[in-house]
């Protein structure tokens, strides 16, 4: 009796013990909906090797590519929210689900929200054959010349593309978007002087800044990028209210249990703020955060609000 009651006791202990204590029992997935070799790829498999390191336990990145990002969000959503499928999703996240009316997985409802790991400033560039030194002149220009500037996008539908009709609802001005298929394109096109501006992360531009083929006209962002400290931000230029910086952050599904949120945020944090991954990320052109879960939550909520606004304003239909 004594021996099946100790016996007893250490199986209540161990169900007694925090999810966090146990987790993680197997490898974890994270599953990405782009291909390899991109940011949001890059930053997956950063966590991966960084997570691997300190869990004892393979984190293979899963690349699932194709409908915008939404196959690989849709495998997560229909995943068993134990903490060994998560995904690393992408800005994208919340504009998707404005432009996608029918997408099979609700945001706001079939995911567990567990930290934004970083954010990527855009910057409103310019090719110098534009007549404009600043966003203020820019604005003034393609107001006196309605659609003659061109902005260059990654695509119908993706946040570059959503940037210039964001500007253009802000400002009333009026700008000819030209799509591509990729950011690579969108930027040949700039230097080959086909489109006159675009809206790309700050590691896209860097290299023609410093050389002076293109021109950082602004950073949309709260604060001024630390890599190109005299380039004011959106709102110092005058254009209040666009702030469109890119983001990446971990979810999982629905029902993830908070002792397992709680570690994720918390291990995710420290591997995002050591400070070689920090330079690591600003040499990418990101900066890193590590928020909480409620920090990402709201984030994700404003950023759907925003764009739904501007997809239906603008009439935007994703390819």
């Amino acid at each position: 009796m004594k021996k099946l009651l100790n016996g007893l006791a250490l199986a209540l202990f161990f169900v007694s013990l925090p999810a966090s204590a146990q987790y993680p029992t197997k490898p974890v997935r994270l599953v990405v909906g782009f291909p390899p070799g991109g940011g949001v790829d890059i930053m997956a498999r950063l966590l991966s090797q960084k997570l691997t390191e300190l869990w004892g336990k393979p984190v293979v990145v899963e690349n699932r590519a194709g409908a915008a990002g939404n196959i690989a969000t849709e495998t997560v959503a229909k995943s068993a929210p134990d903490g060994h499928t998560l995904t690393v999703a992408f800005s994208s996240y919340a504009s998707n689900a404005a432009l996608y009316p029918n997408l099979p997985f609700d945001i706001n409802r079939d995911f567990t929200p567990v930290t934004l790991v970083a954010t990527a400033p855009v910057v409103v560039i310019a090719s110098p054959s534009l007549p404009a030194k600043n966003l203020a002149e820019l604005i003034e220009y393609a107001r006196a010349h309605p659609g003659a500037v061109k902005f260059a996008s990654s695509g119908i539908g993706t946040p570059v593309h959503l940037g210039g009709e964001l500007m253009m609802q802000l400002t009333g001005i009026r700008i000819t978007h030209v799509p591509y298929k990729g950011i690579a394109p969108a930027m040949t096109a700039m230097l080959a002087g086909e489109t006159e501006i675009t809206f790309a992360a700050v590691l896209s531009g860097m290299q023609h800044f410093k050389s002076g083929r293109l021109r950082p006209l602004a950073v949309a962002s709260r604060s001024r990028y630390p890599g190109l400290p005299e380039v004011p931000t959106t709102a110092e230029a005058g254009l209040k209210g666009f702030e469109i910086d890119y983001w990446y952050a971990v979810l999982g599904p629905a029902g993830l249990p908070r002792p397992i949120v709680d570690q994720l945020q918390r291990d995710i944090s420290a591997i995002v703020n050591a400070p070689e991954t920090q330079a690591s990320l600003l040499a990418q052109g990101s900066i890193s955060v590590g928020s909480t879960p409620e920090e990402l939550t709201a984030l994700i909520r404003r950023e759907y609000e925003l764009w739904s606004k501007v997809v239906k304003a603008g009439g935007v239909k994703a390819e």
